[in-house]
């Protein structure tokens, strides 16, 4: 396995990693993960508010495979459209056409935007017209747009697919560029880069969206573009270790779902020089959206340190490993001649 390719696979098993560790401490408070477990969260052990079995996926990395099959959908027909594909695995996993569940029950865990959006793709067929519309600036899209990072080599493509797969639930604009900046900085990550010149590349794509980019979802908002801005440049003035000794209240204000505190706390953890483990179990003892937390910043981690920083028990317990090596192999074979 080539370098890059040890760190794709280790930024989609770091967020199946990360959602899967964090699901245990999901809606607990940083005081209460605290006095429960005083040096973190270590190993993968299922439970949580809804009683995960170890290594499932939760919401989080459920609609990351998803937008691993569109990828792979266009991979075996170049004519099928990314962002209809990942609509489509979207609904299948909100009706229950999805491993493991009954056709017609509902997810035990989904967003409240993302059971919106896709509510409003099933009545319209269409993703353009979707999303939870202004306002509605939850995490539920960032948690799972890392595939588009993976295997789209295009840069302005990158973007632009990363907005509007955003757009399908969460076609605010902060959602949607977040998701552009993320998607950048993992592509840089995997492809090499160091996490300050990562960042960088992240913020470039921020500053080149508008309003008037081609297939900018509607909902754009200029002023994203600041607060997008704002949310990296204030997590590379914190530091993980102080966030858990003093809460995670004490910088900021929102520490629920919110997009923008998710993307803040996902460069925090890229900063961080620690082991991929060691930041990971940092991040998740904050509490609160400790899976997709967990699952934003293991993706980036992941990215960065490959799948070999991975500790092999974590491995071992995620249910999807074995499918999200395989597809991450198939997307990076090159494709046959004629």
């Amino acid at each position: 396995m080539s370098d890059r390719d040890d760190r794709v696979a280790g930024a989609l098993l770091g967020v199946h990693a990360g959602d899967s560790l964090g699901a245990t401490l999901e809606f607990m408070d940083w005081q209460a993960v605290r006095e429960r477990y005083p040096d973190g969260l270590r190993e993968i052990v299922g439970g949580g508010a809804f009683d995960w079995p170890a290594g499932a996926p939760t919401d989080d990395t459920d609609l990351t495979r998803a937008v691993l099959l569109a990828y792979l959908d266009t991979a075996r027909d170049p004519s099928a459209v990314v962002v209809r594909c990942a609509a489509e695995h979207m609904l299948d996993w909100f009706e229950g056409r999805w491993p493991g569940r009954v056709e017609g029950t509902t997810p035990r865990d989904v967003g409240g935007a993302t059971e919106r959006g896709l509510s409003r793709y099933r009545e319209s067929g269409d993703p353009l017209q979707a999303g939870a519309g202004r306002g509605q600036a939850g995490n539920g899209s960032l948690m799972r747009c890392i595939p588009t990072a993976l295997f789209q080599p295009d840069v302005g493509l990158r973007a632009r697919e990363a907005m509007l797969v955003s757009a399908i639930t969460h076609d605010d604009a902060r959602c949607t560029v977040a998701c552009a900046a993320y998607v950048e900085v993992a592509a840089a990550l995997v492809d090499g880069a160091a996490p300050g010149a990562a960042l960088a590349a992240g913020e470039g794509v921020v500053r080149a969206v508008g309003p008037t980019a081609q297939g900018t979802p509607p909902q754009h908002d200029a002023r994203a573009t600041d607060e997008v801005l704002a949310a990296i440049a204030a997590g590379r003035g914190l530091r993980l270790p102080d966030l858990v000794a003093l809460g995670p209240d004490q910088a900021f204000p929102r520490f629920g779902g919110y997009v923008l505190t998710a993307l803040t706390l996902a460069v925090v953890a890229l900063l961080d020089p620690r082991p991929f483990a060691e930041v990971l179990a940092d991040v998740v003892r904050l509490g609160g959206d400790a899976d997709t937390n967990g699952a934003i910043a293991g993706g980036l981690l992941g990215a960065r340190d490959g799948l070999g920083a991975l500790p092999g028990a974590w491995l071992e317990r995620l249910h999807l490993r074995d499918e999200f090596l395989a597809a991450a192999r198939t997307l990076q074979e090159p494709p046959a001649g004629p």
